[in-house]
């Protein structure tokens, strides 16, 4: 099993800032992708960022320019970093890892539990 968990949620006024962090931990063998989801009241979830093992990393349109996915694989950590925050980024955040737990074993998406952003004044 794989354990993705989720910290730097918070209340932040609009044009704030906020870093999320997402440590996986586990039988983790290889982590072939690491993604960011956000889930606002009444509404379905949806894609924020993703950090591939290798190649650029992905945004959605309403993110693009204003936050910034990386990651550090020797800690098996993944950051967003929330900058411009706008009232509609007000979501709970979901870190989402597809991870391979062994050799020659097929990659699973494993989901953290979520950390809250408020962005309000």
């Amino acid at each position: 099993q794989v354990q993705l968990v989720e910290s730097g949620g918070g209340l932040v006024q609009p044009g704030g800032s906020l870093r999320l962090s997402c440590a996986a931990s586990g039988s983790i063998f290889s982590i072939y992708v690491m993604r960011w989801y956000r889930q606002a009241p009444g509404k379905e979830r949806e894609f924020v960022a993703a950090a591939p093992s290798s190649g650029s990393p992905a945004y959605a349109d309403s993110v693009k320019g204003r936050f910034t996915i990386s990651r550090d694989n020797a800690k098996n950590t993944m950051y967003l970093q929330m900058s411009s925050l706008k009232p509609e980024d007000t979501a709970v955040y979901y870190c989402n890892s597809l991870t391979s737990p062994g050799r020659g074993v097929l990659p699973t998406d494993y989901w953290g539990q979520g950390t809250q952003v408020t962005v309000s004044s």
